[in-house]
């Protein structure tokens, strides 16, 4: 072989792939107020089952649940917005509706 074919050899080949990192998008750690509309309410989950607190760091809104080993701090955030908005809809006044007879 000569110089030509052997610097031939050497160049043939694949090219390398190019390594395509996956990024995965993480739960978020603070969240909205319903109260105040900033963005400062933090979930303290214990570990294992207990109670956990949600509270705003800017308004003060505070509240207390039952976690369990499963749950997860958008799960206690999500029993913390059922339970705000909830509480507006039971204070309405509900229209009774007539019974047909």
């Amino acid at each position: 072989m000569t110089a030509v074919t052997n610097e031939k050899a050497i160049r043939l080949g694949r090219r390398r792939r190019r390594v395509i990192k996956v990024v995965k998008k993480k739960l978020p750690s603070v969240f909205t107020c319903p109260q105040c509309g900033e963005e400062a309410i933090r979930v303290k989950l214990p570990q294992g089952a207990g109670a956990a607190t949600v509270q705003c760091g800017s308004c003060g809104l505070k509240q207390e649940f039952e976690a369990t080993p499963s749950s997860q701090i958008v799960d206690i955030y999500c029993m913390f917005t059922d339970s705000f908005y909830g509480k507006d809809k039971q204070s309405a006044p509900k229209a009774e509706q007539p019974v047909p007879q």
